[in-house]
């Protein structure tokens, strides 16, 4: 195999194939948005009122295109002033920024990403985005955890020897095979649930039950034992290829050889396994510039997919959102196909830097599709931006993002062999019927994901809580209802009822690209990707803008946050936005809302959207108050678990009560320790 320092020459060449088929707004009120977000916890809700008039794009707000050695200026400017950076943060004597990435807007704003250090040990969770301007080195931060990083102690109580016999049970859990230590348990500070404290993060390497490789990260509290933690870090989900007919390959020549090395891409090199799991394999190479013949039999046809595939989604994040390669530093991951017998999967790892795929059942339908291919290579820009936990609402967030933009490389590509649409996997048969793996504008159809945000929506398997967020994208970018795009037709319904207007693909998602790479960080959940989305619609669009409330009625129709009341969504909607402190373990407290106008009886699908600020909902109760006096219950103490907030919206048959009068929403903080308060609730009658 020859090293890309060989290359001669660069070959751009094509083969026949028969397809195969079967605003501008001030950054200051953006500034303070995020600031909100930060002092309460990323799941904070964004305001929901605005004015209704439009405003233009900002143009400012765009992202620059860096090159490497910008990029790289940009990371020295920052390394040299991480001291007075942290200073300005309010940090304690013992903590350490570490830069991780940074982004420039073509105003001047700089985005700088930090990892953080306490008394010379990572902290897990202490992530952090600073945004600066020209007029403010320290505009407005976006930090993964509020907690202030004050561990009680950082001796430990526990041997390593503990966390490390722990971490190998929870290695084998699942069936998974030949689990042994990756990575010896290091000391860490564990910042991302709950108060920072001293814990080991241990490493299990081996299988998963289905031949995926593990990383299984299980972090354990050093001063009790107990397990803390755990994330699966490997993230899973021409030639003449299989799925793309024929198309282009940036190959390279080294003397009379060619291979599948892309100079033009950081050196991207796509390698072939022959059925093996663990290595490189072997650089595809050969005598011409010819590769594969579109069966998935010959083993060059699905390397000819995989390379096409990564230079797809490289252009793309270029092209569309200025960044050069996955770390933005112009170097490029590479690829692996096919991995394993029978392996009906491909995934993304940190550790190798690489995609690979498996050949599906029979080692007949590669895993090497233009979608699953940007989901992976996604995966490494989200891993190296965001950082999103693959455990919990982190983890369904990082699969969606997955999605996502796997989805938009797809439109990206204009491929008349494989179209764009909202359909995950369409190509690669991997159900054996023909239907795709998931579904973005009804993820229940696949039979697993979630179509709306529920409180316990953070237990289910990530790819399954990823449903909402790829419902929001559908919604934002087409609306609700029936419609046909290139040939597919889908049927998107919202939780509330309610309709949604799209704003189109395009702004969705340079919306979503700018929360992740500058709002959302490693503990993001569903409300604080919700106020991530805002505040980048804010800076790219203005908060009076149209595509700003469009976020907040697609947000709202997958169940998290409130409707803005601008009746673009439809019904008539009357809210209360008054801040109401919830004593703790206190007596209940009430935040009217007063419905006029109204003729009859409320409806049987009366819309309660609720958003309150607390830092654990399972103390709450939350009942919606009739002007009779009738109550009905729509959150019971105990329930919704341990997370933070509530933003939601309830269906109460409300079709006995007179519609107006003053109804109210009575919550009662039942335990101690935990406070929060009413930010706004709202009545919508359809």
């Amino acid at each position: 195999m020859r090293s890309s320092s060989s290359r001669r020459g660069t070959s751009h060449r094509r083969t026949p194939h028969t397809p195969r088929r079967t605003a501008a707004v001030a950054l200051a009120g953006v500034a303070a948005l995020i600031a909100a977000a930060v002092q309460s916890g990323t799941a904070i809700a964004a305001p929901t009122t605005a004015p209704s008039a439009a405003s233009k794009a900002n143009p400012g707000s765009e992202s620059v295109k860096l090159t490497p050695a910008q990029r790289a200026a940009l990371i020295r400017e920052a390394n040299a002033g991480k001291a007075e950076t942290a200073k300005d943060l309010g940090l304690g004597a013992k903590e350490k920024l570490v830069v991780r990435d940074v982004l420039k807007d073509r105003d001047g704003t700089v985005h700088t990403r930090y990892e953080r250090t306490y008394d010379g040990l990572p902290v897990l969770g202490g992530d952090l985005v600073v945004e600066s301007t020209k007029a403010d080195a320290t505009a407005a931060v976006v930090k993964a955890t509020r907690a202030a990083i004050k561990p009680a102690t950082t001796k430990t109580a526990v041997p390593a020897a503990k966390a490390r016999q722990q971490a190998l049970k929870a290695g084998e859990a699942d069936e998974a095979k030949n689990a042994d230590i990756n990575r010896a348990p290091r000391k860490v500070i564990w910042a991302a649930s709950g108060k920072p404290t001293v814990a080991y993060e241990t490493v299990v390497g081996g299988f998963q039950h289905d031949g995926t490789p593990q990383e299984l990260h299980v972090v354990t509290d050093a001063t009790t034992g107990e397990k803390l933690f755990e994330w699966e870090a490997i993230e899973t989900g021409t030639g003449n290829t299989v799925y793309s007919g024929t198309v282009d390959l940036t190959t390279t020549q080294s003397g009379s050889t060619y291979n599948l090395t892309d100079g033009a891409r950081g050196g991207h090199k796509t390698y072939n396994l022959n059925r093996g799991t663990s290595g490189t394999g072997t650089l595809f190479s050969g005598p011409d510039d010819v590769w594969g013949n579109g069966t998935p039999s010959n083993l060059e046809s699905a390397g000819a997919d995989a390379h096409y595939g990564a230079a797809l989604t490289w252009d793309y994040y270029k092209n569309v959102h200025g960044r050069s390669g996955i770390k933005g530093d112009g170097v490029g991951a590479y690829s692996r196909v096919h991995y394993g017998n029978n392996y009906v999967n491909a995934f993304w790892s940190d550790s190798c830097f690489c995609m690979t795929y498996g050949d599906g059942s029979g080692n007949a339908n590669p895993l090497t599709s233009i979608d699953v291919a940007a989901h992976e290579m996604t995966h490494g820009l989200t891993s190296n931006t965001a950082g999103l936990n693959y455990s919990g609402e982190s983890g369904g967030l990082n699969e969606a993002t997955s999605d996502i933009f796997g989805s938009t490389v797809e439109f990206y590509a204009k491929n008349s062999s494989d179209v764009g649409d909202y359909l995950i996997g369409e190509e690669i048969n991997i159900n054996g019927d023909g239907t795709p793996l998931r579904y973005m504008d009804k993820p229940s159809k696949d039979g697993s994901s979630k179509d709306s945000w529920y409180s316990g929506i953070g237990s289910i398997d990530v790819h399954y809580s990823s449903g909402p967020a790829n419902h929001f994208f559908y919604l934002l970018s087409e609306g609700s209802g029936t419609k046909t795009i290139n040939g597919v037709t889908y049927n998107s319904s919202t939780s509330d009822g309610l309709p949604v207007t799209g704003i189109g693909r395009d702004k969705a998602e340079k919306i979503w690209f700018r929360a992740l790479t500058t709002k959302f960080t490693s503990t993001t959940n569903y409300a604080g990707a919700r106020t991530g989305t805002l505040a980048a619609t804010g800076e790219l669009y203005g908060t009076d803008s149209a595509e700003y409330k469009a976020v907040q009625h697609a947000w709202a129709g997958i169940n998290v946050g409130t409707r803005p009341g601008d009746g673009g969504g439809g019904g008539t909607s009357f809210e209360n936005t008054a801040d109401v402190a919830i004593p703790d373990r206190g007596a209940a407290v009430n935040s009217p809302v007063t419905v006029s106008g109204r003729t009859g009886n409320a409806p049987s699908n009366l819309q309660v959207a609720v958003d309150i600020v607390h830092t654990y909902i399972g103390d709450l109760k939350v009942d919606l108050v009739a002007p009779d006096g009738t109550v009905y219950a729509l959150k019971g103490y105990g329930t919704g678990g341990s997370a933070d907030n509530l933003n939601t919206t309830y269906t109460v048959n409300a079709s006995s009560e007179v519609a107006n009068g003053v109804w109210n929403l009575r919550v009662q903080d039942n335990a101690a320790i935990d406070t929060g308060y009413i930010n706004s609730w709202k009545l919508t009658f359809p």
